[in-house]
């Protein structure tokens, strides 16, 4: 990474669940800074705030203005009550420090902070990203993911009651981080920790990942580490990048033998499906299913409710019958599973739209179908020990037969989203006793 503005401010974005860890960190961060002036800009959700309590015991704790708490050691903590951009902007301009940590809540994604970092925004102009750095907890991780143990399967999302999965807020987490601190390793076997590293390794590949205990680590191994890249973040989690490569693969295989295929290749199963194994995995691998047929929606929500618990992780696009324009994206995350209407397929746009679309994206990753453009379906599935052969050809069978292709799609019974945005749960964890 390099600085894209200069003197631009580093930042390190601090993720994690509730009770990982964060705020014992933030305590190490802060008692370890050295010469560093550190600022650490935290989210008023309830769980951390700026007090005596967040600091270690040994610093001396006087506020100027009820949000900002000036440190003996010159660092900064400030209590996040406003929007966070106009937060960290007016913090780079009346407040001299070498170091910002953001802390969003416990309950939040990485993803929309760092965006706040990067593109022509007045935050990216005085600061630039140094890490996301994910805290979790080795025990919940372990338990959430091998079933074994009796986690806390949701999470409060606001003060309106309302709760998401535990699971995909830990997923999205360590999806997105560079450094992935494994907090609390005391409370698991080593085979435990073997499995939770393998998939955290499964989740982000490259990300650096850190056991420990109390959250002891160094300052030096979190700051002027440069790992993030806004060219790639996104792209780097372990599903998106199995499915990038499966897509190149088979694109290069179709030019260097010539795509002599007719019309009738939109009506089939195009059977390709890749498999995959995440260096240094440790039993956990993965495999992309790709499909230019598509799914029949009973039968797809059926399965996609109820996978075998090997599967750990499955992300990607799927074309269902009936639901012609909306680009669904389906999300699995340890026991929950949820289907989301993320936008219209491109063959769906007027055409004037789909010929701008085709220019401006000359390497598409995937092949254009003259009849049915980019609908087609791209999953990818994490996990230890899957019968992937198996898997597949349960998928299979919940494609369209020559049958039905042929059937008015819009009689089907479908539960899929339709509308931009809008969501059905497959699968939801155990309701908490």
């Amino acid at each position: 990474m390099s600085l894209g503005a200069a003197n631009a401010i580093p930042v390190t974005i601090l993720t994690g669940s509730l009770g990982a860890g964060k705020t014992t960190l933030l305590n190490r961060i802060l008692r370890n800074a050295g010469d560093r002036k550190v600022a650490v800009l935290v989210n008023d959700m309830g769980e951390l705030n700026v007090d005596a309590e967040l600091v270690s015991e040994e610093s001396e704790l006087s506020v100027a203005d009820g949000t900002v708490a000036e440190l003996s050691n010159g660092c900064i903590c400030c209590e996040l009550r406003d929007d966070l951009e106009t937060a960290v902007v007016r913090l780079a301009r009346e407040r001299s420090f070498d170091h910002l940590v953001v802390e969003p809540s416990g309950i939040s994604e990485p993803a929309p902070v760092a965006r706040l970092f990067t593109g022509g925004s007045p935050a990216a102009a005085r600061y630039e990203v140094d890490a996301v750095v994910a805290v979790v907890d080795a025990r919940q991780f372990a338990d959430t993911f091998d079933g074994d143990g009796e986690p806390t399967r949701t999470v409060e999302t606001g003060g309106d009651g309302e709760r998401r999965p535990l699971s995909d807020l830990l997923v999205e987490q360590v999806e997105f981080a560079d450094l992935v601190v494994l907090n609390k390793r005391d409370l698991v076997s080593e085979a435990e920790l073997a499995r939770v590293k393998s998939v955290v390794r499964a989740l982000r590949p490259d990300a650096e990942v850190i056991p420990a205990e109390y959250a002891a680590v160094s300052v030096d191994r979190l700051f002027d580490i440069r790992l993030f890249d806004p060219g790639t973040a996104a792209e780097r989690a372990g599903w998106r990048r199995t499915l990038d490569e499966a897509e190149s693969e088979s694109e290069s295989a179709s030019a260097a033998h010539g795509d002599h295929r007719d019309h009738e290749h939109s009506h089939s199963h195009d059977n390709s499906h890749e498999h995959a194994h995440p260096e240094e995995a440790y039993g956990v691998d993965s495999f992309a299913y790709r499909r230019r047929r598509p799914f029949h929606p009973e039968r797809a929500a059926a399965l996609l409710s109820d996978l075998p618990e090997s599967v750990l992780r499955a992300k990607g696009s799927m074309w269902v019958a009936g639901r012609e324009d909306a680009h669904l994206t389906y999300s699995r995350a340890g026991p929950s599973a949820y289907a989301e209407a993320t936008g219209r397929w491109v063959a769906s746009l007027p055409e004037f739209e789909q010929d701008a679309y085709r220019r401006n994206r000359s390497d598409l990753g995937f092949e254009w179908d003259e009849e049915w453009g980019d609908r087609r379906t791209g999953l990818v599935f994490i996990g230890r020990e899957m019968d992937e052969g198996a898997l597949t050809a349960a998928l299979d069978d919940c494609l369209l037969t020559d049958e039905e292709f042929s059937a008015e799609w819009d009689a089907f019974e479908n539960a899929f989203p339709e509308e931009p945005g809008a969501r059905t749960t497959l699968a939801e964890p155990t309701p908490e006793e």
